[in-house]
């Protein structure tokens, strides 16, 4: 799917994750996709990952062309509460090569990055190939992800 083909790309934060989050948004928007901002903006108030991931699967829930990136310190905790979106597919990825990978073999329609352990230039490389990255539609892989969905 290219850059024209993807409506929009959703990016959502808890406290941990706001630094990257902001970059990230700054970055893709030069790059040129449409980015929305689902919050949260302040790195030094609490919030829960799961208000955020449920923020990110009602934006994407009649929106099929979209895509989600979910960013909190561990990565692991955005991408557990995204999974329980059954129209979501998250994977946490700290290299480009998995981005691509996941995007390739398995469909995934949501990035979750670690803000605490990844380097900002690296999440921005992990996104971007993320976005740019096709799905390999074949049957075998549509079986596959129907028997999940």
């Amino acid at each position: 799917m290219s850059k024209s083909k993807i409506s929009k790309v959703f990016l959502g934060a808890d406290h941990r994750g706001v630094g990257v989050k902001l970059y990230l948004i700054e970055m893709l928007n030069a790059a040129g996709f449409l980015t929305v901002d689902l919050g949260t903006n302040d790195p030094n108030t609490p919030v829960d990952f799961p208000d955020i991931a449920k923020k990110l699967a009602d934006a994407m829930m009649n929106d099929k062309d979209s895509r989600g990136i979910l960013i909190c310190g561990t990565g692991a905790g955005m991408e557990i509460a995204a999974n329980r979106y059954r129209h979501l597919r998250a994977s946490r990825c700290e290299r480009p090569e998995q981005a691509r990978d996941d995007r390739f073999h398995d469909n995934i329609n949501v990035l979750t990055l670690a803000a605490d352990d990844i380097d900002i230039e690296m999440a921005f490389v992990c996104a971007q190939t993320f976005l740019e990255s096709p799905f390999d539609d074949c049957e075998k892989r549509r079986k596959r992800l129907e028997k999940i969905s």
